[in-house]
């Protein structure tokens, strides 16, 4: 499978690994792709899982709706569902990262049958980060995501330097050229800062959310530029299932600079659920 749909958009994925054990699904964030996690997939192969790592709405050029509201974490997280039905696949493992992340916190917590287990990188739990917007610096960390809420400007701006921004934020250089020529395809950089654009409504539901049930760790590099320490450990207030935090010597790109130990989290992850 390397396509699937829903609602009229088609959805570029990479699926592989065996087919008859477990399956993992591997979300993305800004500015990533599903190439995002080329260096952790082997790994997981390896243990017997199977990988589906779809490029996620505004990624993918067959799924670029226009408007903000289209790309409400509400709306994503059906795009996970239609993932796995199409790949006929009852319940995975939903691993993610920064936006990636807030998307595998809403499946877990609307559609948990669908998911064995969780891991998350980075992203802390969107009410744990909300919270921490008025009761530490997280709101000076993430000043970029009020500016990304104006019209046209930012992508005037982000399109300038991006590269450079990517690159000082420690996103290695095959990364960062990857993703800047992503970010270059028509109207892909609009779509990926409209996940921004619709964070006011999707936090609005994350601030009722219901606890995270199922199996979840967490992973936080402690040199994470965009995420702090706060909402990192607040997180686990909103998981009533059994819960795991994992500190790493780390920035941002986890998948990216850390696929090691990022993969034997997940399996670590994958082996517990499987032994309860």
């Amino acid at each position: 499978m390397d396509s699937f749909g829903r609602d009229g958009l088609t959805f570029d994925v990479r699926d592989a690994g065996p087919r008859d054990g477990g399956t993992a699904v591997l979300l993305h964030g800004f500015p990533q792709d599903g190439s995002a996690w080329d260096g952790v997939a082997p790994a997981l192969h390896e243990a017997g899982l199977r990988t589906l790592a779809p490029d996620q709405r505004g990624y993918s050029p067959g799924a670029r709706p226009s408007g903000r509201a289209a790309y409400r974490i509400s709306e994503c997280a059906l795009d996970v569902v239609a993932l796995l039905d199409a790949a006929g696949v009852r319940r995975a493992h939903v691993v993610g990262h920064d936006w990636g992340g807030a998307v595998a916190w809403a499946l877990a917590t609307r559609q948990p049958d669908r998911v064995h287990s969780l891991t998350v990188l980075s992203t802390p739990h969107p009410a744990a980060l909300a919270w921490s917007f008025t009761h530490s610096g997280q709101g000076l960390r993430s000043w970029y995501m009020a500016f990304f809420q104006l019209p046209r400007l930012p992508e005037r701006l982000v399109s300038l330097d991006l590269a450079g921004m990517l690159a000082r934020s420690g996103l290695p250089p095959a990364q960062v050229e990857r993703y800047v020529a992503r970010m270059q395809e028509p109207g892909a950089l609009t779509a990926a800062l409209d996940w921004y654009r619709a964070m006011p409504a999707s936090m609005r539901r994350a601030a009722d959310a219901r606890p995270v049930t199922v199996p979840t760790t967490y992973i936080w590099g402690r040199a994470d530029f965009a995420l702090g320490r706060v909402a990192a450990e607040r997180t686990r207030r909103h998981v009533t299932g059994p819960y795991r935090f994992v500190e790493l010597d780390a920035g941002h790109w986890l998948p990216e600079t850390r696929p090691t130990p990022v993969a034997t989290v997940i399996l670590d992850q994958v082996q517990a659920v499987a032994q309860r």
